[in-house]
Parts: C-alpha cells; structure tokens; sequence
C-alpha cells in the first residue's frame, strides 16, 4: 500500500482578506448548500432584499419538506448586530411564508461565548442553527470547512403543533388524494392497536398524533399525490437502516432532528404492515417510555 502523505493546512482569517471576500464565500454557498451540511438543500434565493430591513444573504430549501432556511454569512466574528438581523430576516420569512417551517442559520468564522449568552435569553423558542466556518490555506489550495456547533432546527417545529392551522381530512385529500390520506389514516389505526387513546390531527403542513387532545408526533404523515410520506422518530442504527433497505422501503433520508423519511405506496402497506407496526410502536416507546 502507497505511504499517504500528510498535508497540514494553516487555518486563515478571511475578514479583512483582499482576495478570499464575503463575496467569494458567497458564491461557494450558493453553487454547492450542502457544503453547510445541513442537508441536500437547494437555493432560493441569493442576496433576497427585505423590506426596509436590508439583504438576505441565502434562502435555501429542503426540497422534500415545508422547510426554509435563512441564513446570514459573518467574517470574523459575530456580533450583537448580526445576531439581530438574522433573527430578524428570519421573522421577516416565516410571517411573509407562513405555509414554510422556517430556521434562521447563523455562519461565522469565531462564534464567541457572548452569542451564546445573546442566544439563551431566547430561551429555545427561536429555531436556531449556529455554524463556525474556517477557512484552511496550503499553498495555493484552500478548503473552507463549516462545522456546526448549535442545533435548535427541531425546536417547536414538529413536536408541539400546538399552534399549526388547523384543517380537516378534505383538505388533505385535495392536497393528496382518498388514497394516500387512507394511508396515514391506517397507520393511525395501526398505533390505536396498542394505544388506542391516539388519534390523527389534521394540521396545515402535515397529518400529526393526537392524544387525549395533546400533540404526540413520534410520527407525521404528509400525503402526496402518488405517495404517502411517513416521518418517524426513531434512534439512528445501521439495524433499522439495514432492514428498511431488505424490505425495499423508500428511504428519503434521516433528519438532523431525529426522524427517518420514508416514501410509502399503496402496496407497501400491505406488503410490510408487520414491520411498519413494529417501528412505529418502537418510535411510540421511545417517546412514552
């Protein structure tokens, strides 16, 4: 086997840097978002103006959710300043969109201890998403590398619907059709054999759990047109991976909050109900106890 060569980067400032700008990180961004690592995202906008209120640097989208993300871009380090126009951006968005969960995502190069004492004042109510950028210099080779190290993109979204418009089984049917919507409702029955105080809520962005009137989302439902997509939290483990693959389940992906997306037909309710029931009351226990 070849002996690898070692190649050591030098970790660079870029505030202030004639040639390596906000600009150049810009363009980055926006030909490759995964590179944030938030996910298979596509841009939306670049450079969005808002109202009386300044420039948006990103808006990216989960292709496959009702999920927006505003981001702001900061060389060196954060500030009061920037922290408030992110939010602000961020509010902005998710009043003009409502039909969008919306994250707010703050990218800097040195994310200090002053933001996260900012931060906690929001107490968790705000979806936040914290990602410390270096910039990595050898030679004439340079590599920017984006770590996150605040991850609230879960907070209020999907756990506590509490607040969701609610709607009714029709509207859901016009959104998908009979079919898929049977689909979820199935699924519902399936937790009822072993709890039957559940129910399904008919919320706005997506068919969640009820019960005894309480939000319990260890599982969502969205139905589609040809499809019914089933999110279930479940611990991440290459056995769930493995048999999800063996039984031919479309597996969408595995969320940053926890949960496997899987792309459900017709047949495959009646094909796999067993292991279907068995995942769901998994994802039931983990969450009940």
């Amino acid at each position: 086997m070849a002996k690898l060569e070692i190649v050591k980067f030098e970790q660079i400032s870029l505030e202030g840097h004639t040639d390596y700008t906000e600009k150049w990180v810009q363009d980055i961004i926006a030909d490759d978002p995964s590179i944030l690592g938030l996910g298979d995202l596509m841009l939306k906008d670049k450079e969005r103006i808002q109202h009386k209120a300044g420039i948006l640097d990103f808006l990216l989208q989960e292709p496959e959710m009702n999920q927006r993300y505003e981001v702001e871009v900061q060389l060196g380090k954060t500030d009061e300043s920037h922290i408030i126009r992110t939010l602000e951006y961020w509010d902005i968005e998710r009043k003009r969109y409502p039909q969008y969960d919306h994250i707010a995502v703050i990218v800097a190069e040195d994310i200090t201890s002053r933001f996260f004492n900012v931060i906690g004042l929001f107490n968790g109510f705000i979806p936040l998403i914290a990602i410390q950028m270096k910039a990595l210099k050898n030679g004439d080779q340079i590599s920017l590398d984006f770590t996150t190290i605040l991850d609230q993109g879960n907070l209020g979204l999907i756990d506590d619907d509490d607040d969701q418009p609610v709607v009714d089984s029709s509207y859901w049917e016009k959104r998908g059709t009979k079919t898929t919507v049977s689909m979820a409702v199935s699924l519902v029955e399936i937790i009822k054999s072993f709890d039957p105080d559940f129910e399904p809520k008919y919320n706005k962005y997506y068919i969640g759990l009820a019960k005894n009137g309480l939000a319990k989302n260890f599982a969502t439902f969205h139905p589609q047109k040809n499809a019914m997509r089933l999110s279930i939290r479940l611990k991440k483990s290459d056995d769930i991976n493995h048999r999800i693959e063996h039984a031919g389940l479309d597996l969408i992906d595995y969320t940053k909050s926890g949960r496997y997306r899987i792309r459900l037909l017709k047949t495959d309710m009646e094909r796999h109900a067993d292991f279907l029931k068995e995942i769901l009351k998994q994802s039931y226990t983990e969450m009940m106890g």
